[in-house]
């Protein structure tokens, strides 16, 4: 009975232990399912977060265009605002051909700002040498016969032409032909022949004076040294380079108006004061130069490079002018601003040198003739 007792009790906690492993099982089985649905439903966060980011991308991508146009129209707007570029002004690269014929090739001319000092004497010889061919027949503008005339002539020619003096001078020097003539002249009658020239009356005391000073002092002869024609009423450097230069012979720089504009233009200086631009461009050339170079310099001036509208178009050292533009550059109209025989006219004396007339020069007319 005992061991009966026992059998089922064993038989009993045998058959409880399956149902209990049932039980397990069906518990857990709603685990294993409802991982799946967690891992479902992580899918599905995952696949919609990742759709909202392609959608975001989508909408940043939309935008970039939007963003890149903006930035461009800034930037065309920036364009529209800067100033414009600064146009080149371009020089013919040779010569003109004596300012005849076609244009020819150009080149861009760089202002020599920073050149050496040996590339600027170069650049000024060469500028003197191209303008000895274009002017061989170069000469002092105003009609002599001695060194007297001369000095007259030149302290006459201050604040009007050349021209004007040569209409003049020659009633002056029939009736006063030497110093001492004009020494011992009426001051009024001087006066009415100095008329023309304006500012008579300061030149008839002038020339008057400087006569005196030549029979006093000189004996009637004009000196030949610079530091004695300072010395005379009326006659600085400038006009004593002029007498010593053309009546004499010895070399001097001639510092007129034109001769300092054209200087500076060129950049061989930028001193303003006479004296000092006398020194500066003398120093650019051997002292056997300085007169032939003054008149090549004051020719060019008065005939091509002007002070209110130089012919740049015409010029024929544009390739070495760093002035370049300053001036008409189309050819044709530039033409039309040249003057005495460059431009067909006649020129300042009324008795020129015969090289300058067999260069097709024609003499200027008498006072009232024209």
């Amino acid at each position: 009975m005992r061991k009966t007792a026992s059998a089922e009790k064993a038989a009993s906690a045998e058959r409880a232990a399956p149902a209990k492993k049932v039980g397990s099982t069906r518990k857990a089985a709603p685990a294993k399912k409802a991982a799946p649905a967690k891992k479902v439903a992580s899918v599905k966060k995952a696949a919609s977060t990742k759709k909202a980011a392609s959608k975001t991308s989508a909408a940043a991508g939309k935008a970039a265009p939007a963003g890149k146009a903006a930035k461009g129209a800034s930037k065309s707007a920036a364009v529209r605002k800067a100033p414009a570029a600064k146009k080149v002004v371009v020089a013919p690269k040779k010569a003109t051909a004596r300012l005849k014929g076609t244009a020819p090739a150009k080149a861009v001319v760089h202002p020599p700002g920073d050149e050496s000092r040996t590339a600027l004497v170069r650049r000024a010889r060469r500028i003197n040498r191209e303008l000895a061919e274009v002017f061989p027949y170069a000469h002092p503008e105003l009609d002599f016969a001695n060194p007297f005339q001369l000095v007259v002539a030149t302290v006459l020619s201050a604040q009007t032409t050349d021209l004007r003096v040569n209409q003049t001078t020659p009633s002056l020097f029939a009736k006063y032909p030497t110093p001492e003539d004009l020494a011992a002249a009426n001051p009024e009658e001087v006066e009415e022949i100095l008329r023309p020239c304006g500012f008579f009356r300061a030149k008839t005391k002038s020339v008057i004076g400087l006569s005196k000073a030549l029979v006093e002092d000189f004996g009637g002869e004009v000196p030949g040294r610079l530091e004695d024609l300072v010395k005379l009423p009326g006659v600085g450097r400038k006009t004593a380079f002029v007498v010593l230069g053309n009546a004499f012979g010895r070399p001097g720089i001639t510092v007129d108006t034109h001769f300092q504009r054209l200087v500076r233009r060129w950049q061989w200086t930028g001193e303003t004061d006479p004296d000092k631009i006398e020194a500066a461009v003398g120093a650019l050339f051997p002292k056997s130069d300085w007169t032939d170079l003054s008149h090549h310099v004051i020719w060019h001036g008065r005939r091509i490079c002007h002070a209110r509208k130089p012919a740049c178009g015409a010029c024929p050292i544009a390739p070495l002018c760093p002035a370049y533009g300053e001036g008409e550059t189309d050819p044709e109209k530039a033409k039309k601003l040249l003057k005495y025989e460059k431009g067909g006219f006649p020129g300042q004396r009324l008795n020129p040198p015969q090289a300058y007339l067999d260069a097709g020069g024609k003499p200027a007319p008498p006072l009232g003739a024209g």
